[in-house]
């Protein structure tokens, strides 16, 4: 069976955004729904667990004239020697491309979403450690479907201005010795897009 098209429509100014699981998934998703961001989130583009898998989705859309944010966590490449050298592959393939942001948070997502509740800079050694310091602020927080589809976690991050909060504080991450995030990247494209509108 031939693999299905996206629609060969004009796409130039359509952001698409491709990430690694469903925590990022439905972050976007509830976050276009919040905030009004203009961007495609489709499920057949999540759920990869490979960076050669992510980067299949990231060609296939670049071929139809769209921006790609892509999003992911870095702890594996970081545990996995193979995958560490997919991914430095993947970034210098798409480092200077006008229209692929690559989004990588150390050691997951999740310390980019403890960035809207306090300015922590510390070093985490893997995604739990993240979580567990999230759930001081968000004591509910579970990475499970039941969780994670449901908006009211996503609207407690974008309260009281939190992501301008957790723009600042992603800024100064040092990534060569801490952990880090750069998702603020999309927030500001998704932002620019935003303001935009006609």
């Amino acid at each position: 069976m031939p693999k299905r098209q996206l629609q060969t429509r004009n796409l130039t100014d359509s952001i698409y955004i491709v990430g690694e699981g469903i925590t990022e998934q439905f972050y976007f998703t509830h976050l276009r729904q919040i905030m009004g961001y203009r961007c495609t989130i489709r499920p057949r583009f999540f759920g990869n667990t490979s960076i050669k898998e992510i980067q299949k989705k990231v060609e296939e859309l670049q071929s139809n004239r769209v921006y790609v944010i892509c999003v992911f966590d870095a702890d594996v490449s970081v545990r996995d020697d193979a995958e560490n050298k997919r991914l430095a592959a993947f970034i210098k393939k798409h480092k200077d491309k006008k229209n692929v942001l690559i989004c990588s948070s150390l050691p997951s997502i999740e310390y980019w979403f403890l960035l809207h509740f306090e300015n922590n800079h510390s070093y985490f050694r893997d995604s739990k450690s993240a979580e567990d310091a999230l759930r001081k602020h968000l004591t509910s927080y579970k990475k499970s479907t039941e969780y994670l589809e449901r908006e009211k976690w996503v609207q407690e991050l974008c309260a009281d201005n939190r992501i301008s909060f957790a723009t600042a504080n992603a800024k100064v991450c040092d990534k060569e010795t801490h952990s880090y995030t750069n998702v603020y990247r999309a927030i500001e494209i998704l932002e620019d897009k935003n303001s935009k509108k006609v």
